[in-house]
């Protein structure tokens, strides 16, 4: 990956530099990030990046498609790499956990917005919100059952 992200900064006719590989890096570990999260780990490394460089590159890293972002939920943009294959995510709304599901389960819905209302959609940018295989038979609140 590395000389793929070197190259593509070149092409664009962005410098290297070590913030824009420390983020990266960071959104390949986590996997999927918001800008606060991927800050958390750059400062594991340096301590000097500030937030407002983690989205001035990630604008950069996407700008040359090292990254894609998602709002999986109400808050600031999630963002991943571009590397992975293209994929829907699904949100527990109690725990919180993101799954990542292959596009290709939503074939049938985005060929039928298509052929009914003439609507493209861009599944890369799809969430799900529900309830995650761990949670969907709790109880919704488990401290009410001891409530008075």
């Amino acid at each position: 990956m590395t000389e793929d992200w070197e190259s593509r900064l070149r092409e664009h006719g962005f410098r290297i530099t070590p913030q824009r590989q420390l983020v990266l890096e960071a959104v390949e570990s986590l996997g999927h990030g918001t800008p606060e999260e991927i800050l958390v780990e750059v400062q594991r490394t340096a301590t000097g990046v500030n937030l407002s460089t983690v989205y001035r590159t990630l604008e950069v890293l996407e700008d040359v498609g090292l990254v894609t972002h998602a709002h999986i939920g109400h808050g600031p943009p999630t963002y991943h790499s571009v590397d992975e294959h293209v994929h829907i995510h699904l949100v527990c709304d109690r725990c919180a956990k993101v799954l990542s599901v292959p596009a290709q389960v939503a074939t049938q819905f985005v060929a039928r917005l298509e052929d009914d209302f003439g609507f493209r959609t861009d599944i890369s940018h799809v969430s799900v919100h529900g309830l995650c295989a761990d949670c969907k038979d709790r109880p919704l609140d488990l401290e009410a059952d001891d409530a008075p």
